[in-house]
């Protein structure tokens, strides 16, 4: 419990801090990059946003491969300094009206820094989780995975929520996104000294036969059907929850809601998708992967148009709170299932670079062209009904690959439960009996 909480603690941080900036897009899109139109501003901003993503790849790739040979604590503890240090920057470096062009550069290189450290995040946290969980509790231990971006999300969202109702209009376009990012740059040394107390969990023995002379590619290329049917899942996931990140934007943008309900909208939204991402888990350990990924993700896809067509014709606290909070409760079910379904199928020895850099690149061409896409969609059509048929398309695709997805849930492979004493033996251990 102790070394779960370390890691997720730290993972909750990065995302809270990256994520925070989605939400302030427009008042950051004003400091920074003033420009002739609002729609002009928006986009440079969001556009900034997406530079984060950029580096997303790379930073997978290389903390991910650390990862496997290092170890996970050494690789979870850079990442955590690397984005320290860049929100730092971000949150202190003064406006365009007073340093001219040299602060959008400022901005954008520290966006590109965060990108490299939250791609290097996901891959280790997520292994890292599966290798200290029993067989019958992994999707359980794993599910903290998506339930705490959902927490990070959610108390950016809770933030804005409270200096939207307590700050006037000039502050809260002035500086409210400094004060954000600062609160969560104030809890960096916790999550700093916590990571660097964690137990390590990677064993170098082999995985495989001939894995001692087999590199990361050749041994991905035998997983290479699940990576694949991964990057379409998480192609899925990540065009949903940045499309429920832009709600913010969205309802004051689009909608023309006041601001404290476009912050409470996304409040709600990912406030209920903590406890669906936790539940999802508990369920895929009783019942299987492939179920609590499959039917959830139907319902999704049926409810979609219904609720943002409710949400369009009469934006107002029912349909954007209600509507939108049971959307995103049947729809941040499958994702635990799936984080622990894809950390299953993999090797220990390739698993923190596979999923880390695979999570990247999903995360770097659909997340961060998602908010420009629906903006400019929007922008083109003059509908605001663009944001669903995105989100539909995206989720069909999640569907698919759910649906051929194998099931490696050990009550439905058939692996007996731990006696209480090897439940205790430390992560390696486990790790290496496993195997």
């Amino acid at each position: 419990m102790r070394a779960a909480f370390g890691a997720t603690v730290g993972n909750m941080l990065e995302f809270y801090d990256f994520i925070t900036y989605s939400f302030f897009a427009i008042q950051i899109g004003h400091t920074f990059f003033p420009a002739q139109s609002e729609y002009g501003s928006l986009m440079l901003s969001l556009a900034t946003f997406g530079a984060g993503f950029l580096t997303r790849p790379i930073g997978g790739i290389v903390l991910g491969i650390y990862s496997d040979r290092a170890g996970r604590r050494p690789a979870m503890v850079l990442s955590f300094v690397l984005m320290g240090g860049a929100i730092l920057v971000l949150a202190l470096t003064p406006s365009y009206n007073m340093i001219g062009i040299a602060a959008p550069i400022i901005v954008i290189i520290a966006r590109l820094v965060q990108g490299f450290a939250l791609g290097g995040e996901v891959g280790p946290t997520t292994a890292y989780l599966m290798e200290i969980a029993s067989p019958l509790n992994r999707a359980r231990v794993v599910s903290w995975q998506p339930a705490s971006q959902q927490i990070a999300a959610t108390l950016g969202a809770l933030v804005g929520v409270i200096l939207a109702k307590t700050m006037t209009a000039e502050a809260l376009e002035a500086y409210s996104w400094r004060i954000a990012l600062l609160i969560g740059a104030v809890c960096l040394p916790f999550g700093f000294w916590i990571r660097r107390t964690l137990p390590e969990t990677v064993d170098r023995g082999p995985r495989e036969p001939g894995a001692q002379q087999a590199g990361h590619l050749t041994i991905a290329r035998r997983h290479s059907r699940t990576i694949v049917l991964a990057l379409m899942i998480l192609a899925n996931g990540t065009i949903a929850t940045y499309g429920m990140h832009y709600m913010t934007t969205y309802a004051q943008n689009t909608l023309h809601v006041p601001a404290p309900l476009a912050f409470a909208t996304s409040l709600v939204g990912l406030g209920v998708g903590i406890g669906a991402a936790l539940l999802g888990g508990w369920l895929a350990d009783r019942f299987g992967r492939k179920p609590v990924m499959v039917w959830p993700q139907l319902a999704a896809l049926m409810l979609t148009y219904p609720v943002y067509l409710w949400i369009v014709q009469s934006p107002g606290p029912a349909s954007l709170l209600g509507g939108l909070g049971v959307l995103s409760l049947i729809g941040s079910l499958p994702f635990a299932a799936f984080f622990a379904t894809f950390t299953e199928a993999l090797p220990q020895q390739i698993r923190g670079g596979a999923i880390a850099t695979i999570y990247a690149v999903a995360i770097a061409i659909f997340g961060g062209t998602a908010q420009l896409i629906i903006t400019w969609l929007i922008h083109i059509s003059g509908n605001p009904l663009a944001l669903a048929w995105y989100l539909l398309s995206a989720g069909l695709v999640g569907f698919v690959a759910m649906c051929l997805m194998p099931e490696t849930a050990p009550v439905k492979v058939g692996v007996p439960p731990l006696s209480e004493d090897a439940a205790r033996i430390e992560p390696c251990a486990t790790a290496k009996s496993e195997a």
